[in-house]
């Protein structure tokens, strides 16, 4: 079973992590890459990670649309608050879009979503 793991951690904390990443390179260090979505706050998560857009991750995840406007049909809502949901769940890296050419040559963009629950982590 795959997770995608979101972290929740204070503005400071994040900020002291890049200072801290930012220091090592400067001295030659090498840095390990840190995956993940991170928010702020529990309240910055909810207003991302809403009903509708969890119900898409379901979608995406259970049927395997081959294009935006199937997932749109699936799920019963209209192409261009999906598009608009699925831009915002990519740019969080909580889905990824791969573009092809469809029928008669007219770009395609198909969701996919790689892991099969998400793990909340809450620094205390």
């Amino acid at each position: 079973m795959v997770k995608q793991h979101i972290r929740i951690r204070s503005l400071d904390d994040a900020l002291g992590s890049f200072r801290k990443t930012w220091e090592a390179l400067e001295g030659g260090k090498t840095v390990r890459r840190q995956g993940g979505t991170y928010f702020t706050s529990l309240e910055a998560a909810r207003k991302v990670l809403t009903p509708k857009r969890l119900e898409l991750l379901r979608a995406i995840r259970q049927k395997s649309p081959r294009s935006i406007y199937r997932l749109a049909r699936l799920v019963g809502r209209d192409v261009k608050n999906v598009q608009g949901d699925v831009r915002a769940l990519s740019e969080l890296g909580l889905i990824s879009l791969k573009r092809i050419r469809g029928t008669a040559g007219r770009p395609v963009t198909i969701p996919r979503v790689k892991y099969s629950e998400i793990e909340f982590r809450i620094a205390v």
